[in-house]
């Protein structure tokens, strides 16, 4: 579960990233599924603050095998990712931050 200012958009960021599909669609809670036994709960929390890392140490990230590392990076950039460090040299992992600071990897491994 990610707490969030916007739980409808941060839902729609990762469904239009990974291709999962929204199941609970409330104005405050929203549940992004792959199947039965994979998925991602998004929760209002107004007062959200992204933590700074790495100062802060990395509390905790999501990682997700993407077939493609290059094209899944220009997805997650084009509908607002960022990149933690610049264009990465590594072949299996690549590190973001989603729209509203919660840390994420696209991995192929």
């Amino acid at each position: 579960m990610l707490d969030c200012p916007d739980p409808r958009a941060l839902a729609g960021f990762y469904r239009d990233l990974l291709g999962w599909q929204i199941e609970t669609d409330r104005d405050e809670w929203f549940e992004l599924a792959r199947d039965e036994s994979t998925a991602i709960a998004f929760q209002l929390a107004p007062d959200f603050v992204p933590q700074r890392w790495p100062e802060e140490g990395v509390m905790a990230h999501l990682d997700f095998n993407v077939p493609d590392l290059d094209d899944a990076e220009r997805v997650a950039l084009d509908l607002g990712a960022t990149r933690v460090h610049g264009p990465s040299t590594a072949t299996t992992f690549r590190v973001f931050r989603d729209p509203a600071g919660h840390h994420f990897c696209l991995c192929s491994c």
